[in-house]
């Protein structure tokens, strides 16, 4: 099992397959992405050497993230390989909805359990002033979709203070009869955008205040559950999570870790630099990579500073995926 100095057990790994992403969301790419090329990032053999070393090490849940992972044409190949990975007991995505209307079908059938997509409104005018494409009513549809076909689906929005206002509310009447996990992010600040942070973060605590006030309860977290907590009531078909970074003692129920597409290891998404561990992937070899990875998680700190303005070596979300 890995297990940090401050005994935090990890159960989870995200692991992004690509940077790239087609959407120009404010808080990450506002001016779309200019990074790196495709063949940089990791093959499906190094992808296959990484779940294996993971789940023989006690990981049970891999979150394939980008970018938009969907942009890379073996995406289907890296979810079954994931589900044909013993020990690997959850295989989830995160996307931004884009193509979940044509491909949720084929990517449950690969052995997709859950997706997670990225919504910050319901107004497809502000939808399309946030993220730079007018898709929407598209995403939705996406969404409708990968409830028929069988998948779980959590659905992300950023809390904008330029954007949130009646929205909340909004959202609030979609979950009456949806049923999916909404889960409201508190904006982090990263490296290429500390003026935005400055302009646009909002606390999550109050709205957690709102939300008990009105009768939501919490729900008992799982062993590989993600760092939302989640909140369900009676008269709603959909739960409410919220994953508020900046709350006290937030780090201390952290169990995932996150491998970047150029083969990092990184401790934390806010870590100083990833941690190289390409060199056993393109060797494949399973063993000596599972020894490595046990010898990196010293360095693991017991919190991720951001409270102090430090962002670490994130430049922007769609290096890790968030």
């Amino acid at each position: 099992m890995l297990q940090d100095s401050f005994g935090r057990k990890f159960h989870y790994l995200r692991l992004s397959v690509t940077e790239a992403c087609n959407f120009k969301c404010q808080y990450c790419l506002p001016d779309g992405y200019k990074g790196p090329s495709e063949s940089s990032f990791l093959s499906v053999p190094e992808i296959r050497t990484l779940v294996t070393a993971f789940a023989r090490l006690g990981t049970s849940k891999v979150r394939i993230t980008g970018g938009e992972p969907s942009l890379r044409r073996d995406f289907p190949d890296i979810i079954r390989l994931c589900r044909q990975t013993e020990g690997i007991k959850t295989i989830a995505t995160t996307t931004h909805g884009g193509r979940l209307a044509k491909d949720a079908l084929a990517w449950k059938e690969a052995g997709l359990d859950q997706v997670n997509v990225s919504i910050d409104s319901l107004d497809p005018r502000l939808f399309a002033d946030i993220t730079g494409q007018n898709k929407l009513t598209e995403i939705l549809k996406g969404v409708d979709r990968a409830l028929e076909v069988g998948l779980r689906v959590k659905v992300n929005t950023v809390l904008l203070k330029g954007f949130a206002g009646k929205q909340l509310q909004e959202f609030k009447d979609w979950l009456v009869q949806t049923p999916v996990t909404l889960r409201f992010i508190e904006l982090m600040e990263t490296g290429d955008h500390p003026q935005f942070f400055n302009q646009q973060h909002l606390s999550g605590l109050p709205f957690k205040s709102q939300l008990l006030d009105e009768g939501w309860s919490p729900v008992i977290r799982t062993q590989d559950a993600g760092p939302a907590e989640e909140f369900h009531h009676p008269d709603f078909a959909g739960r409410i999570g919220l994953i508020l970074p900046y709350s006290k003692d937030f780090c201390s129920t952290c169990n995932r870790l996150r491998v970047a597409a150029n083969g990092k290891l990184h401790l934390c998404l806010f870590s100083e630099h990833g941690l190289d561990i390409r060199p056993w992937l393109k060797e494949g070899d399973v063993d000596a990579l599972m020894v490595h990875l046990q010898t990196l998680l010293g360095q693991k700190h017991a919190t991720h500073y951001l409270h102090d303005g430090n962002t670490g070596a994130t430049s922007h979300l769609a290096m890790l995926g968030g």
